[in-house]
């Protein structure tokens, strides 16, 4: 449940102690980081490697408790989702219209696609938000 406070050193506090979750994310955990180059603005999903060349890789392999996914449009940088992985691989089960393609380089790559809205939708759910 949120709260409304209108105290200033409550919000500061607040705010400091989630700045201080990311700069331990970013300096003390490994992390994932994949970047998707424009494809997502016309389709709507994120691509999610799992396997390539018929061996488990990406998301079915990395020992990262946190997946960056970059988001880029005409080569900037527009957003980055930061994910842990393992509500990643919820998400991934969760969602029910994902599609699986060959991509990546001589598509040899297994990818999921996963569509961005229902990774907001389905969220939600897995955590008893909506």
């Amino acid at each position: 449940m949120v709260t409304f406070n209108k105290n200033f050193e409550y919000d500061l506090e607040f705010g400091e102690i989630r700045e201080q979750r990311v700069a331990d994310i970013l300096l003390n955990q490994k992390i994932e980081v994949k970047t998707e180059r424009g494809q997502w603005v016309q389709s709507g999903n994120i691509a999610i490697e799992y396997e390539y060349r018929g061996k488990p890789s990406g998301i079915a392999t990395t020992q990262a408790p946190y997946w960056f996914h970059i988001l880029e449009i005409g080569g900037e940088e527009f957003c980055t989702l930061m994910l842990k992985t393992d509500m990643l691989k919820k998400l991934i089960k969760a969602v029910k219209n994902t599609r699986t393609v060959m991509g990546g380089d001589d598509k040899q790559s297994k990818l999921v696609l996963l569509p961005l809205r229902e990774i907001f939708n389905s969220a939600a759910k897995l955590m008893g938000g909506a």
